[in-house]
């Protein structure tokens, strides 16, 4: 089969000289479109300026209506149709020279992210990365362990899909609120959360990873998960008919042009694009063009790839895991259950005490968005009961009531309408609850498992 050679097969010096005389250029365009803001970029091409670009737009919470991508060759010009997050045109007078200098050569690469909007500095915190095998009250026994080994939680993120469960989590010293660099203080911290990752004999692995360094976490949390093969379906975490009719994925020939054609069809939702590029970029293919469409609710996306090595896609095996990578990449940020916003005033081992009450009350943490602003805690949590099911509403009110009903907002309206919790002596949410304290008991977190 024929492959097409690709000009970008320069080294890392001469691109950074081409960048450097070949500086991104960005227009913003009030006037072409009633609904949107256009941004048009012009540069030298690089393996990643897709996704660096996308990345930038994103950090800076901007919503991505159309997308028209243009890439082959040695020069890349995009289109970008934005507004904010409340659907309005932008007229930031610095909106252009802000995305400029995050994708110019003091920059450049999305390889070297320390300059990027949404990248933590190098030298604030110590990040620890987490992959492993999903259950309820992970999580709580997670950030207990930090909170007994004396560490601060700055920010996390926390994603989970096909059983799988990954998670960056920026940490200080507790009582110096330095980044934690002592060896052998890292070295206890990576041990002991291995060993609650493991749990019940993890049948696919577990890993802890630890670093002094910046890093995008939306970025590394699709890495981790695609390394960990979550887009590996199990019999048991298959997608439902419906969900499979709602999203539709298409890898096909597109012979006379040298392409592979990826057609993409699902319900929209903020940054999309970039969990869709991203994978593309982490499987090794370029997006040499695309269309992206996302005005209403659903979203459709066309991209013609290659691999980075000029050919198109080959084998019957590699189309369905394209399509398989994609259809993960979409499905990890999906929303699953109840969102609970906790806002109030930042204390050491906060995190802890929230994620066991949670646990406590048979609740199960399918994603989570842990933030720190100046002194305030700004945490999202979306859960489910223990089974993967929708959450009653006094159980959501009880622990709304442990936790401060000025502190934990529901921001769904739904739970309102759930069922009526039966009455009953057994519970689901108190075995997971025993479970959970006995393990606890048994690293020494706590001193009863009773």
């Amino acid at each position: 089969m024929d492959c097409w050679s690709s000009p970008l097969a320069m080294d890392d010096e001469f691109e950074k000289l081409v960048i450097r005389m070949n500086p991104p250029r960005v227009t913003v365009d009030n006037a072409s479109s009633r609904k949107a803001t256009l941004i048009k970029v012009d540069s030298a091409n690089k393996r990643g300026s897709l996704l660096e670009l996308v990345q930038v737009l994103i950090d800076l919470n901007l919503i991505i209506r159309r997308a028209y991508i243009s890439s082959d060759g040695e020069w890349f010009m995009d289109v970008f149709h934005v507004t904010d997050q409340n659907g309005n045109k932008l007229f930031d007078d610095d909106l252009a020279e802000r995305i400029q200098l995050s994708l110019g050569p003091k920059a450049h690469s999305f390889r070297s992210l320390r300059r990027s909007v949404g990248v933590q500095a190098a030298t604030e915190h110590t990040t620890i990365e987490l992959t492993g095998r999903d259950r309820p009250g992970l999580l709580s026994e997670a950030f207990a362990v930090l909170a007994d080994l004396k560490c601060n939680v700055v920010a996390a993120e926390v994603w989970t899909h096909n059983s799988r469960m990954a998670s960056v989590v920026l940490i200080t010293d507790e009582a110096t609120g330095l980044p934690i660099d002592n060896p052998d203080r890292l070295a206890k911290i990576k041990q002991l959360l291995l060993y609650v990752l493991k749990g019940d004999r993890d049948k696919r692995g577990a890993n802890t990873a630890v670093s002094v360094g910046s890093t995008h976490k939306e970025r590394r949390l699709h890495q981790m998960m695609y390394a960990d093969r979550d887009y590996d379906m199990d019999d048991t975490d298959c997608m439902s008919t419906s969900d499979r009719s709602k999203l539709l994925v298409t890898v096909e020939k597109c012979a006379d042009k040298g392409y592979t054609a990826v057609n993409l069809t699902c319900p929209d939702r903020p940054k999309l694009l970039f969990d869709t590029v991203c994978t593309l970029t982490d499987m090794q293919y370029v997006v040499y063009h695309g269309t992206v469409i996302a005005e209403g609710p659903e979203a459709y996306q066309e991209y013609y790839i290659r691999h980075t090595d000029g050919c198109p896609i080959s084998s019957e095996a590699e189309r369905q895991r394209v399509i398989h990578c994609l259809e993960a990449a979409i499905k990890r940020r999906t929303s699953e259950g109840i969102r609970l916003e906790l806002c109030g005033e930042d204390r050491i081992g906060l995190l802890s005490d929230v994620t066991r009450i949670f646990r406590e009350n048979g609740l199960s943490v399918t994603r989570a968005e842990v933030t720190t602003r100046g002194s305030q805690a700004v945490n999202a949590f979306y859960v489910t009961d223990a089974s993967g099911n929708a959450v009653k509403s006094e159980t959501i009110e009880a622990v709304r009531k442990e936790i401060g009903l000025t502190m934990l907002h529901v921001k769904d309206d739904a739970y309102s309408k759930s069922p009526t919790q039966e009455s009953g002596k057994f519970s689901l949410g108190n075995l997971f609850r025993t479970r959970s304290e006995k393990f606890l008991y048994n690293l020494g977190l706590i001193k009863s498992c009773s």
